[in-house]
């Protein structure tokens, strides 16, 4: 078990789903920036950051959306460390296959669109996901042509990819970026367990995903929806940091919503119960390698 814990928020997520059910979802801007340093001062050393269009509340990639994330919480009093997603602008949705038709619902973009805001804006992190998946009627792609690139862009912007694994292949992909020397520094892994998707959130997937990693690498994992908090404790149980807040789950236990500081504060109380401590924004950035941004 680790002794010092890396907590990260995922703050708002771009699940459309969740709109109707949590009239506090973080939509804008301001909320997101807001939801983030409540977050960090409850206990989390890393902010993970989706945008979503203010009007809809939709998922959005726009790169406005994100400068304003960025520019509020790093205006704050905080050293919070910020986690860019680059994992908005990678769906591709079939209408037909015979013939093939593209449906207009598509968000697919070229590498360097996936990456915008985080070349530009230059945080800590951003996230690789490793895997062409379906979600639903959903594809998701990720050719190791995108990987490359992605990866490519992030060591240019000086940003650490954290390299988002939904299942065991997913890693072997990672390690083959690795192999190739796409990847600087330590490897940071996240699994994201439970999703509906990938793997289910359960111990021995979690043990099989740490065993594949390779020597030297950085690991955390989350689960979603009522697997969140359990694997709080799996995950640091097994010596790995961990993931919670809104994107994962809304609620703080059944039929009571939540709020990411709230859930935030639940991971910090099973991780110091568990006789391990939390790292603060310094020691985590120490831990992942990484210098301060902005």
């Amino acid at each position: 078990m680790s002794l010092k814990v890396i907590i990260t928020c995922a703050v708002t997520g771009g699940n459309s789903a969740v709109l109707a059910k949590h009239p506090n979802i973080p939509k804008t801007p301001s909320e997101i920036a807001d939801a983030a340093l409540e977050a960090a001062k409850a206990g989390a050393a890393v902010v993970h950051i989706h945008v979503r269009d203010p009007n809809t509340g939709l998922g959005s990639n726009r790169f406005e959306l994100y400068e304003q994330v960025v520019k509020k919480i790093r205006e704050a009093a905080t050293d919070v460390i910020i986690n860019l997603t680059c994992g908005m602008g990678g769906e591709l949705v079939l209408d037909s296959v015979d013939p093939i038709k593209v449906g207009a619902a598509s968000t697919l973009k070229n590498p360097a669109g996936r990456c915008l805001h985080a070349a530009k804006l230059q945080p800590e992190l951003s996230t690789l996901d490793c895997a062409t998946m379906t979600f639903g009627e959903r594809i998701y792609v990720a050719r190791m042509s995108e990987l490359r690139e992605m990866a490519a862009l992030m060591r240019e912007a000086g940003v650490k990819p954290e390299l988002e694994c939904f299942d065991l292949g997913h890693i072997e992909t990672a390690k083959k970026l690795i192999s190739e020397g796409a990847i600087d520094g330590s490897p940071l892994f996240q699994f994201c367990l439970g999703t509906g998707n990938g793997a289910p959130a359960l111990p021995i997937v979690l043990q099989a995903m740490r065993e594949l990693l390779p020597e030297g690498a950085i690991w955390g994992g989350f689960g979603c929806g009522p697997d969140e908090m359990p694997m709080v404790a799996q995950v640091v149980a097994m010596g790995g940091h961990v993931r919670v807040g809104l994107e994962d789950n809304i609620y703080l236990r059944r039929g009571v919503l939540a709020s990411n500081r709230e859930l935030v504060e639940n991971a910090v109380g099973i991780v110091e119960r568990m006789g391990a401590s939390i790292a603060t924004p310094a020691e985590a950035r120490a831990i992942l390698g990484v210098v301060k941004r902005g």
